[in-house]
This record gives C-alpha cells, structure tokens and sequence, in this order.
C-alpha cells in the first residue's frame, strides 16, 4: 500500500512539473514544442516515479549480527526443520 501511496504522490509532482515547463516552453518556443517537451517529460516522470517509489519503500537490510536477523534466523530455521 505504501508504494502505490509514494508513487502517486512523486507522480503528482512530477505531473505539475510537467505541466509547469510545458507552460514554459509554449510561451517561449510555441505550442508544438511545448507538446513534445511535455509528453518527453510525463513519461520520463512516470519512470522516475517507480524508481523512487520503489527505491523509498525498499525493505531495509540488518546487519548479521543484530537482533532483529537472530529473530528472523530463529524463525526461518524453524520452518526448515519441519520440512
């Protein structure tokens, strides 16, 4: 539930920067290459997007000897034992 929360959110970012240097650039350069600029950008934000969410929502890693990976080696040999 948390990826698909942080991806919406850096998508709407990343749509209202879209929309803001199209805005930009058909003032600048006019409406078609404002068009491409825009498109370029959307889909660039889409990808980005996942890579962030994905990247802020990645499981944290413990270290060997910690005691939240004893617990997790205690639990996981468990399991296996009864295989």
């Amino acid at each position: 539930m948390r990826l698909i929360v942080y991806y919406v959110v850096f998508m709407i970012a990343g749509d209202l920067a879209a929309y803001l240097i199209g805005l930009i650039t058909e003032r600048a350069f006019g409406g078609h290459a404002s068009l491409i600029v825009f498109l370029t950008l959307y889909f660039l934000f889409l990808w980005v997007s996942w890579v962030l969410a994905v990247w802020m929502t990645e499981p944290k890693h413990t270290e060997p000897g910690s005691p939240e990976s004893a617990s997790h080696r205690k639990n996981s040999g468990a399991t296996e034992s009864k295989a």
